[in-house]
């Protein structure tokens, strides 16, 4: 097995990862930059799996992947990077990766993947024709890493897409980039809210209608499906489609023609289906309420968007992104949260998701008194609504609790409770969610105390300087800390 090639400009990545591998027993090459690579592959040197950084001073990874598919278009790339946004992910796929890592990752994993790019024959990635364009924030929640990689992988396919999700976590933005990131950019795209529009017209606006064939009907008039021809049709709550739609709509997927309402002449439909539903689809189809036929012609692909409660370490990115917005489009000076105010954000549970929090910032631009926001700047709606587990969020805005022991059972009954609301949600993963939720609050307090110092919160904690910072960057604390 020829050696697994590591490229990093981290000396500290460089180290760790060869010390895994050589545990591992996977013999490994070691090298700082894309240069040095390239000339090795001049030397007729080669590699059982690349794994490289995407950001390197001089040549990027992205680069030299493809100059190693260029010559080697078997050998399996994986990249490594800590800007986990959706351009970094397509781009990597789009270049032909085998598989990518979001910084910081779990070394065991990482070991795994390259054992299962070395065993694997890769075959070389189509590249897609789409052009990025950034309608998505970046992420460090691993279940939104699940759902950029799946779009990656997606990106040159015609498959139909189901979306599922609650209300407000961002569904059309996901259906757009899946437009945009394919081959059919080019093209239109045409989004449709099936249950926006009145059951009676609904059909005429889809399939479109001829002249004189109802009361109204003055001129023909292309339906939605014509407008999105050879580019993508996003049918958006496709659960409250009314069922003789959902027969015309089954015959339109199976055939590929459609009539028009009135006319008689068949018409092709070249569209790329991406559905969207908040709806359990799987138990409207048990209630008699939705075809099953239709269910899996649609069900090809379903990619789940988590709510924004699971994915709370994108609270504070977000929340920046979108005061940035709202400063942009009424003029006025961005707001900035202050230390309190995001752990504050970061407790609620968003039944709105990620639209409910845009609201909130815009809120927070309108009628906060000043550029520094704290938590008595916040809607009063929020801090009311926080769950029992936000109270230790006191702690971060100053107060100074008695350590009794009726505080410690108040503190850990309300911890108790937090944990099975959680677990009664059925939500995945309790342990790393509460556990990173403890982290955040103990390390905010710990800065807020030290007056954002690293060196004095990492003492006061009793743990690393190393530990600290680490862990400020795994939980998107790193604009909260000072050297």
């Amino acid at each position: 097995m020829n050696p697994v090639w590591v490229v990093d400009d981290e000396q500290s990545m460089r180290w760790v990862l060869e010390k895994a591998l050589d545990r591992a027993g996977i013999p490994v090459r070691i090298f700082a930059q894309s240069a040095d690579v390239l000339e090795a592959l001049e030397q007729g040197d080669s590699p059982s799996v690349l794994l490289t950084d995407i950001r390197m001073p001089g040549q990027d990874g992205l680069s030299l992947m493809a100059a190693l598919k260029a010559r080697h278009p078997g050998i399996p790339a994986i990249v490594m990077t800590a800007f986990t946004d959706l351009d970094n992910t397509v781009a990597a796929f789009q270049q032909g990766a085998f598989d990518y890592l979001a910084k910081p990752f779990d070394l065991e994993m990482a070991v795994q993947m390259i054992r299962r790019a070395a065993s694997d024959r890769v075959e070389p990635a189509q590249p897609s024709h789409g052009v990025l364009r950034g309608a998505l924030t970046p992420s460090s929640a691993p279940a939104m890493q699940d759902v950029y990689r799946a779009m990656g992988r997606l990106a040159p396919s015609q498959a139909t897409v189901l979306i599922t999700g609650e209300s407000g976590t961002g569904k059309e933005l996901i259906a757009r980039a899946l437009h945009h990131h394919g081959r059919r950019t080019g093209g239109p795209f045409v989004a449709v809210n099936a249950a926006a529009i009145p059951r009676d017209l609904l059909e005429a606006e889809l399939f479109g209608h001829e002249r004189g064939a109802f009361t109204g009907a003055v001129q023909a008039r292309k339906g939605r499906f014509e407008e999105a021809h050879g580019g993508t049709l996003f049918l958006d709550e496709i659960g409250d489609m009314p069922a003789e739609l959902q027969t015309r709509l089954l015959r339109v997927l199976a055939e590929g023609g459609f009539y028009r309402v009135g006319g008689t002449q068949l018409l092709k439909a070249d569209v790329r289906i991406v559905a969207a539903t908040h709806q359990p689809l799987e138990r409207r189809v048990a209630e008699g309420t939705f075809r099953e036929d239709l269910f899996h012609r649609l069900n090809v692909i379903r990619l789940r968007l988590p709510p924004l409660r699971e994915r709370r370490e994108d609270i504070a990115a977000l929340a920046r992104h979108f005061l940035l917005a709202s400063a942009q489009e009424l003029d006025v000076p961005v707001r900035a949260l202050n230390a309190e105010a995001v752990a504050a954000l970061e407790h609620f549970d968003y039944p709105g998701n990620i639209r409910q929090l845009e609201n909130i910032c815009q809120w927070i631009t309108v009628m906060a008194p000043g550029q520094t926001v704290g938590p008595e700047d916040l809607p009063p709606e929020l801090l009311q609504s926080a769950t029992p587990a936000a109270a230790p969020i006191e702690a971060v805005r100053g107060a100074q609790p008695q350590p009794t022991d009726a505080v410690l059972g108040d503190w850990h009954e309300a911890l108790r409770r937090e944990v099975q609301q959680r677990l009664a949600r059925s939500e995945p993963a309790v342990m790393g969610s509460v556990l990173r939720d403890f982290e955040r609050i103990v390390i905010q307090a710990a800065l807020v105390a030290s007056r954002r110092r690293r060196g004095e919160a990492a003492m006061r904690l009793g743990i690393g300087r190393n530990t600290l910072t680490r862990k400020c960057r795994e939980l998107g604390l790193d604009e909260d800390v000072v050297d």
